[in-house]
């Protein structure tokens, strides 16, 4: 019966014209956090928060991905899903560390307590640290729970979630996203020798007050440079900052793991688009720091996207290289999907226009004075140093997102049929959307530029196990 629901499910999603082609979606039903991103032998693994049957919200199991060149996918059975008393209520967002030709997934267990009434901030909740340890990415001998609430220091909220797992020479940390009792976000460190028994370390958190919680909390070294990545919820906007109900960013910061000690840097947000959350970061099979992002995002208006008639909803971000200029994070796509490309046309026109659904475009700008993009009624626009993504009726409610640039130079615009990633200046700035239009070609008009490189996109190439 179950096995027919599926089928029947999966053809009614791919009969759907919002179906992107070089993103990941769920099969059906919802998708959301990238979750325990690892390689082992050669092969990149990609696990994300999965919901087969609802396309709205549900038990959250871990969907599973792999690839080795990040343009042909296998597509695998669910890995872990809720079977044991500590993530009843579902298998929530996590990491992976390979160690030893084994690889340590560990995430938070779920459990919601329904005998009464609770506020499920201060008491009816539990937010486990649960292992798992895998030598081929696909199977586990058991769930190993390590951390429960009582783990936690006593001044945290039950909302302590989303281990991410490093190794800093010859120790392991453990860094968690936390609500304190005080409405305060921050982040909780835990330290162990052995991937087994850990041992509270310290907390970090900023001197100014960046929301009441952080998630999808993540220390990264990128060139000799440490930064905090998170997702503060309950920042306020501050003029065309954090616009967005929950924040996406990252904090630089000096770390000294001997000494206890740390000292961090002023918040910068990693996209400014409408739609994007939950990054996660690893290292792939050819060394790179990639990242990659839940295009959504909880709790806003406008996620009742027109797919979920259809069966199924949100997908996950371009993957990107990440590098850095002095203490910001840069992003760039992967150039794997360069092999995507086909159909080039080149122009130094001021004034060109085609139709397109699926494609890459490179804008060199010579002259930003009045330069505009319009595709349909989303405009991209700059002026007076700010750009700006706006959108009217096919943006179903998202309306406006900018950011201060000291020059526009340089565009790389990826649409897939109902997404937008931008990328400004060789990824100092990045917007990342969904929109909606109301036809399957879109005509593309650009404006005051210098020269432009468009470039229809062929689609990943999915088999599935």
């Amino acid at each position: 019966m179950l096995r027919k629901k599926y089928i029947e499910l999966i053809n009614k999603v791919n009969t759907d014209p919002y179906r992107l082609h070089f993103h990941l979606m769920a099969p059906t039903g919802w998708l959301n956090d990238p979750n325990g991103l690892c390689v082992i032998k050669g092969v990149n693994h990609i696990y994300f928060q999965y919901t087969p049957f609802s396309a709205t919200w549900g038990l959250k199991s871990w969907g599973h991905y792999t690839t080795e060149n990040w343009i042909d996918y296998t597509e695998h059975p669910i890995f872990l899903r809720p079977s044991i008393a500590e993530d009843i209520d579902g298998v929530y967002s996590g990491s992976a560390l390979v160690e030893n030709n084994k690889i340590h997934y560990y995430y938070t267990g779920n459990v919601k307590y329904t005998d009464k009434k609770y506020d499920y901030i201060l008491n009816g909740r539990e937010q486990n640290v649960i292992e798992v340890i895998s030598e081929d990415g696909f199977n586990y001998e058991k769930k190993n729970v390590l951390l429960k609430n009582s783990d936690y220091p006593q001044n945290m909220s039950t909302h302590v979630r989303d281990p991410k797992i490093f190794k800093v020479e010859d120790e392991y940390f453990m860094i968690l996203g936390a609500r304190k009792k005080q409405d305060i976000g921050c982040a909780i460190l835990y330290k162990s020798l052995d991937l087994k028994k850990w041992e509270y370390f310290f907390e970090i958190y900023s001197e100014k007050k960046y929301g009441y919680m952080w998630e999808c909390c993540d220390l990264i070294k990128i060139e000799d440079k440490w930064f905090l990545i998170c997702c503060p919820q309950g920042v306020e906007q501050e003029g065309i900052n954090f616009a967005n109900i929950y924040q996406i960013g990252y904090f630089p910061i000096d770390i000294n793991f001997k000494e206890k000690t740390y000292s961090l840097g002023e918040f910068m947000e990693l996209d400014r688009g409408f739609d994007i959350y939950a990054p996660q970061t690893f290292v792939d099979n050819k060394g790179r720091n990639i990242l990659i992002a839940w295009m959504g995002i909880p709790d806003a208006t406008y996620t009742n996207n027109k797919t979920i008639k259809n069966g199924w909803q949100h997908a996950l971000s371009m993957p990107r290289a990440l590098k850095r200029k002095e203490n910001k994070i840069l992003q760039e796509p992967l150039v794997e999907f360069e092999n995507l490309r086909k159909n080039k046309i080149s122009s130094t026109d001021n004034h060109i226009n085609f139709l397109a659904s699926t494609f890459e475009m490179i804008i060199d700008i010579e002259n930003s004075e009045n330069f505009l993009v319009k595709m349909e009624d989303v405009k991209l626009s700059y002026d007076n140093n700010i750009f700006s993504l706006e959108m009217q009726e096919s943006g179903e409610g998202r309306d406006k997102r900018s950011v201060y640039l000291e020059e526009l130079k340089k565009l790389r615009i990826f649409v897939d049929t109902s997404s937008i990633e931008i990328f400004i200046n060789d990824g100092e700035e990045v917007f990342t959307s969904r929109f909606y239009p109301n036809k399957a070609k879109i005509n593309i008009e650009v404006f005051n530029h210098g020269s432009c490189s468009y470039y229809d996109l062929d689609e990943f190439k999915i088999d599935v196990e």
